[in-house]
Parts: structure tokens; C-alpha cells; sequence
């Protein structure tokens, strides 16, 4: 497995500003987008960290987005190609989740409690 990294088998993973990105990996990052400087630290795409700046918080999550997935194929190395798409649509379907559930479980948190302090 290990032949596989670092370019043995086409496989530039890793490589920094090096490493060629594959045209299947290339596109938007809902995952980048979605959960930023923690899917950052878990991609080793430091950058990520500047969405915890004020001011410059705001635009962050669209470059990480539209970047994302090149910079966690330079910065991290992947098995291949499979698993990176594997790794990214498992972040992308937790932000979906968590940007669906935890509205929800907000909205029944605040009116749940809202309609309990008005039998007082």
C-alpha cells in the first residue's frame, strides 16, 4: 500500500504544491465549506484556520469550498483517488446533517421550553 504514495503509481497525494490534482477530485467541497477550521485540521489545510478570524471569517467558508478539495489532495496523502472522494462525501454528508438537524433540534429546544414557561 504504501508503493501507492507519493507518485509510484500516478498517486501525487502529499506532495505539497508538487502534487498534480486530479481532474475527478477537482469541484466544490461541501465538507471544507460546511464544517471549516475542523475539517481543515483534520485535512491538514491550515488555512481552514482563518475561519476562526473575525471579519475575514465571513469569506473563508467559500474559498475553503472552492479550494478545498485541491488543498486536502496536496496536503494530506490518500490511498487514492477512491478514498479521498470516500473521505470528502462522508464530511460533506455530516455538514448536511448537522446544517438539517441542528436547526431543528434548536427550533424544538426553543419552543419546547417557550411553551413550558408559559403554564408557570
Amino acid at each position: 500500500m504504501d508503493a501507492q504514495i507519493g507518485g509510484n503509481n500516478g498517486n501525487t497525494s502529499g506532495l505539497g504544491k508538487e502534487a498534480v490534482v486530479p481532474e475527478e477530485i477537482k469541484g466544490w467541497s461541501w465538507g471544507a465549506f460546511l464544517w471549516g477550521w475542523i475539517w481543515g485540521l483534520s485535512n491538514r489545510t491550515y488555512i481552514a484556520l482563518l475561519t476562526l478570524v473575525p471579519v475575514v471569517n465571513w469569506v473563508v467558508p467559500f474559498i475553503l469550498g472552492y479550494k478545498g478539495n485541491e488543498w486536502a489532495w496536496r496536503n494530506k496523502e490518500w490511498v487514492s483517488i477512491e478514498e479521498f472522494k470516500q473521505v470528502q462525501r462522508k464530511w460533506a454528508k455530516w455538514g448536511v446533517i448537522l446544517l438539517v438537524v441542528l436547526p431543528v433540534v434548536l427550533f424544538v429546544l426553543i419552543v419546547g421550553f417557550g411553551g413550558l414557561s408559559g403554564l408557570r
